[in-house]
């Protein structure tokens, strides 16, 4: 009984753990540039526990999308995805 209590207190806390915040898509960072600009330097403040988050990732991309756009360059597209600029 002991052992089954101990992992119901553990799965518990663990559950807990995870990020509860919603996942935003690169677009809508690239729209909200005071949110993009705190979740990059949320992602740079602590990287061991955040980098590697959906809401980092997406946020990165959209500032390097941001640049990139800035300087001219075109934005890749993934082949079979429909382009935004046709």
């Amino acid at each position: 009984m002991k052992k089954i209590f101990t992992l119901v207190v553990i799965a518990t806390a663990l559950s807990g753990c995870g990020d509860s915040a919603p996942v935003q898509t690169v677009d809508w960072y690239k729209g909200h540039e005071v949110e993009r600009k705190e979740m990059i330097a949320k992602c740079d403040d602590n990287p061991g526990q955040t980098a590697m988050g959906a809401n980092c990732t997406n946020a990165k991309q959209a500032d390097n999308e941001k640049a990139n756009a800035r300087r001219g360059w075109l934005t890749p597209t993934m082949p079979g995805s429909p382009n935004k600029g046709e």
